[in-house]
């Protein structure tokens, strides 16, 4: 049972407030979401997400900066080892279900009973309530994948793409206003990567407002935590837009289709792979997508362009 702190009475000087609410967070939740009723009790670890050291620039100086803190997080399903995990942990509870729905080794988070999260030990212990069927077999094929720090996809998850059904053109469109609004809103995020560079970002909006935003060392932990956090809230991907500061690898669209969630907006670009396998499962992907501009890679008929009208050059006569 987790120790419980009692807050103090006395109010903490004002440059203190003020300093920690300038401390950028990995994990954002703007609402206060219920979990589903048969959500897994989760532990609420918490780890240190930026370390101060001192570097030595070109020109000889001393500078202070911060740099993220990457730590390994094994994970045990029922008392067996499975992966590790290479992650920043802003929310490693949500990353291990995540990871665990978006390889198919779980049909649902009913299938969970709890996940305890330890970082003096660096595991993560899940609990199922009736084990994991056939688990042997479902991780015996493992890809390894792009992903930044380390990724994995077992060959079992990668084989049930033909059952994913995305919502039909007509349900599940992006108004050109909208993407800007997201991409504004993703700029001036005061994010981890603002402050200390090395991390990838991911979001989840509904039209233009953010649900949750998510920093880790590698952009799969990111939409694995998000994954996590849908299942959890019972939170529904076909009406739902999805934000990556990644590249679109085949990781990133499949884990995105798996999550039910047909639009995926990157500020990075797009592989071949990636690319396929969008048209295959009839997705719409943006890349290079900062400020007002985008490129729309596949799935144009999701999309509702309104241009901005394009500015007449101006023609400069010599005196």
């Amino acid at each position: 049972m987790p120790a419980v702190v009692e807050s103090s009475p006395t109010r903490p000087p004002t440059d203190a407030l003020d300093t920690a609410a300038q401390q950028p967070s990995a994990f954002v939740v703007p609402g206060c979401p219920q979990p589903v009723a048969d959500a897994p009790h989760l532990t609420a670890a918490q780890g240190t997400l930026l370390r101060e050291i001192t570097v030595l620039d070109e020109t000889g100086a001393r500078r202070n900066l911060h740099i993220p803190v990457e730590r390994p997080l094994t994970v045990f399903i029922d008392k067996r080892e499975l992966v590790t995990l290479m992650t920043l942990g802003a929310s490693p509870e949500l990353l291990v279900l995540g990871w665990l729905l978006n390889q198919r080794l779980i049909a649902g988070v009913a299938d969970v009973a709890s996940i305890t999260v330890d970082w003096d030990v660096g595991a993560a212990a899940v609990k199922t309530h009736a084990g994991i069927a056939d688990l042997e077999a479902k991780t015996a094929h493992r890809v390894v994948t792009t992903g930044c720090g380390q990724g994995t996809v077992f060959g079992d998850a990668m084989a049930q793409l033909d059952g994913i059904r995305l919502p039909d053109v007509a349900s599940a469109r992006i108004h050109q206003r909208t993407l800007s609004a997201l991409l504004e809103q993703m700029r001036q995020r005061n994010s981890i990567h603002r402050k200390a560079g090395s991390v990838h970002g991911c979001a989840l909006f509904a039209g233009s407002e953010m649900l949750v935003a998510v920093e880790d060392v590698g952009r799969h932990n990111a939409i694995d935590t998000i994954a996590g956090w849908m299942g959890r809230y019972g939170v529904l991907g076909a009406d739902k837009l999805f934000y990556t500061t990644g590249r679109l690898t085949s990781e990133m669209v499949m884990k995105s289709a798996q999550m039910g969630v047909p639009i995926i907006v990157s500020r990075n670009g797009v592989t071949a792979m990636g690319h396929g396998l969008a048209q295959q499962l009839g997705m719409t992907l943006f890349g290079r997508a900062a400020n007002r501009h985008f490129l729309c890679y596949t799935g144009f008929e999701r999309f509702d362009a309104e241009p901005e009208p394009q500015r007449t050059p101006v023609r400069v006569v010599a005196g």
